[in-house]
């Protein structure tokens, strides 16, 4: 263990009480749980800007006041984040109307703008939050159109799927109804909940201020959530146009993926994309 990981967890008053433990699904990062006299912990390195965006987000999500489970961050410095370990169970039906419950909860307190005061990042992406107040503008300027470009320069898109992700982008004023911000999770694919023995638990977030239809539209990207958990999220009344909002509100962490791991995802972007532009 690094010298400078050794004197902040003295810093902190706990002692290890064996060796560190690499962890899987550490994509961007190092991660590793840890035993200490004070408990099991988990234990990131990291760029320190992208730790300081995680742990302000996992602070963010605890001070929300619902009853979704968020490890608390314990340290954040020299690129190392510590924060408390949880341990998953499998997931029941009543855990996932929690989830539900505790996300609708979660997304239904809004305060204006659209963003955040810093930056953060996406996996390795980096996120612009500069707020605007119109959320259709935020969704056009700080996500689509930034990684429309980054992804035409690197040759990942041609000019004319450009051409059509530009049209979204510019079009959105004409059927998306602006809404009231609420906090967002901003990377809540699958693999970022976990279930544990004191309820459904939301871990690695990329947080700002944004439509709650951002970390739906991200669960059903990468899973398959229950009908029971989206007849609770939306209490049985979803938006009658939810297949466009979910279509639109997917291709920007599809055009992060593409940017980061290649040509692959261009399929599912041409797949989301189509489903964005139906009128």
């Amino acid at each position: 263990m690094q010298e400078a990981l050794e004197s902040l967890l003295e810093r902190l008053g706990c002692r290890p009480t064996g060796r560190p433990v690499a962890l899987s699904g550490g994509d961007m990062a190092a991660v590793y749980r840890l035993g200490t006299d004070a408990g099991e912990l988990v234990i990131k390195r990291d760029v320190p800007e992208r730790l300081a965006g995680e742990a302000e987000g996992l602070r963010a999500l605890r001070s929300a006041g619902t009853d979704l489970v968020v490890p608390e961050v314990w340290a954040e410095e020299g690129g190392w984040l510590i924060m408390e370990a949880l341990d998953p169970v499998p997931p029941t039906s009543a855990a996932r109307r929690t989830l539900a419950e505790g996300l609708r909860a979660l997304h239904a307190a809004t305060s204006a703008p659209h963003g955040w005061p810093r930056d953060n990042a996406c996996g390795a992406t980096p996120q612009p939050n500069a707020p605007l107040d119109d959320g259709r503008a935020f969704q056009r300027e700080r996500r689509l159109r930034p990684l429309t470009r980054a992804c035409h320069r690197r040759g990942l898109l041609d000019d004319a799927l450009r051409a059509r992700l530009e049209a979204v982008a510019l079009g959105l004023e004409a059927w998306l109804p602006d809404a009231p911000a609420c906090l967002v999770h901003g990377d809540l694919w699958a693999g970022n909940v976990l279930y544990t023995s004191r309820g459904p638990a939301l871990i690695d977030p990329a947080v700002y201020r944004h439509f709650r239809e951002v970390d739906l539209a991200m669960l059903t990207l990468f899973g398959a959530p229950s009908p029971a958990f989206l007849e609770a999220y939306w209490d049985g009344r979803p938006p009658d146009d939810w297949p466009r909002r979910e279509a639109l509100f997917q291709l920007y962490p599809l055009l992060n993926h593409l940017l980061l791991f290649g040509g692959s995802y261009r399929a599912a972007v041409e797949r989301a994309l189509a489903r964005a532009e139906a009128a």
